[in-house]
């Protein structure tokens, strides 16, 4: 896996007055803002992917946004910052690679700090029910 790690650098919450009516809406949407070749001892190629990852809580009632930065390792042969450099996109494998890291990390998080604002998790956990009896009539 050619993730090194992943670095905070601004978290953000809000939740608004509102009483929520109705369903709520829970979007997450993670964006790749920037690429950028960086430097890493022993490593041949390395790259910061600068991201932005929000959660938004309709009919508005709040919203939750954390951006950042992934260590990303590529051999020397990688395309990547001449596909971000050509149409801002990185090559599809890198890509779902990185938004998939950003969807396990930033959910965890994000869960945590829903429950500090009092806003739904944005992801769902299982749910423990009553088992239902046994029916006494036998039909065999």
């Amino acid at each position: 896996m050619p993730i090194v790690g992943i670095r905070f650098t601004r978290i953000e919450g809000s939740r608004s007055d509102k009483s929520p009516k109705g369903d709520i809406k829970i979007n997450s949407t993670p964006r790749i803002l920037d690429v950028k070749e960086t430097k890493v001892p022993d490593v041949k190629k390395a790259f910061s992917v600068h991201f932005e990852f929000v959660t938004r809580y309709d009919p508005e009632l709040g919203d939750i946004k954390m951006t950042g930065d992934i260590l990303y390792t590529a051999d020397a042969k990688s395309k990547i910052t001449d596909a971000w450099k050509k149409n801002k996109r990185l090559p599809q494998n890198v890509e779902i690679e990185i938004l998939n890291h950003l969807f396990r990390h930033c959910l965890l998080k994000i869960a945590n700090i829903a429950q500090d604002l009092q806003l739904p998790p944005p992801i769902r956990f299982p749910v423990v029910k009553p088992k239902e009896e046994a029916s006494s009539s036998y039909i065999g």
